[in-house]
């Protein structure tokens, strides 16, 4: 096990350059360099306690949300929506990255959409997407600007046009199970790779953490500020931000 910043880097270009089939898996530290805050942080949670009087994993959990619908899209639009926020550089990486096939996909925790904003074909969204919503009742399918319009609201909730049932974001809750079919996608991916980049995650939400376990292939790098629990495992450990890392790693691949 490698540790280090900057002098790994090149390391990483390498293993990208020659490895015949890589993955990346990222969480919110990919996201927090766009300006989107974690809402799990110490700054986070404090901030749902102080101006909703929950913790953000009871907001946002589909008790949470059947109890107090109201409040649970106050806190969802006020919070978990940058519809404004812009690709960083790691984002454009590995979109580049896939598009020379060096990169077989990306596989993300974050509900931002900003992998495919950058230009990424095969992203699996473990956690859903903000930017898609649709009825509970009759399954009608509705635009993120579409609950934002007060028309289509009853206070903060919105409402189907067609059958009045309530419009929720596609993404996934505490407590709900991830979708089926993205989670075997995921798998079938982690576990044919050959080298497995991990990033912007302290690897501590399951059960998307825990996919992990089915990768066998021959590298694991996890680039991440501070240790997760699979360090142990990694071959090389970069301790930066990732849209640092990639955009060096970039520079590094351009010349190799």
């Amino acid at each position: 096990m490698k540790v280090g910043d900057k002098m790994f880097v090149q390391e990483l270009a390498t293993l990208i350059k020659n490895s015949k089939n890589t993955i990346f898996f990222g969480g919110a530290g990919v996201s927090t360099e766009s300006g989107i805050p974690d809402f799990r942080s110490e700054t986070g949670l404090y901030s749902a306690k102080q101006n909703y009087g929950y913790s953000p994993e009871e907001l946002i959990s589909h008790t949470f949300f059947n109890r107090n619908a109201e409040l649970f899209f106050k806190y969802y639009k006020e919070n978990l929506i940058a519809a404004d926020a812009k690709p960083n550089p790691a984002h454009y990486a590995f979109a580049e990255l896939e598009e020379r096939g060096l990169l077989r996909a990306v596989i993300t925790q974050n509900i931002d959409g900003l992998h495919s904003t950058a230009g990424s074909k095969n992203v699996f969204e473990l956690h859903g997407s903000n930017f898609r919503q649709y009825c509970k009742n009759c399954g009608e399918k509705y635009t993120l600007d579409y609950i934002f319009v007060p028309q289509n609201c009853d206070g903060n909730i919105p409402k189907c046009e067609k059958c009045g049932g309530v419009v929720r974001p596609d993404v996934v809750l505490y407590e709900e199970q991830l979708d089926d079919v993205v989670l075997r996608n995921a798998v079938k991916c982690i576990s044919e790779a050959e080298l497995m980049i991990v990033g912007g995650t302290s690897l501590a939400v399951y059960p998307a953490a825990g996919l992990l376990s089915y990768f066998g292939g021959k590298n694991l790098v996890i680039i991440n500020k501070s240790k997760t629990p699979s360090d142990k495992r990694a071959q090389l450990i970069i301790h930066d931000a990732i849209g640092t890392v990639m955009h060096d790693v970039m520079r590094i691949i351009n010349v190799l």
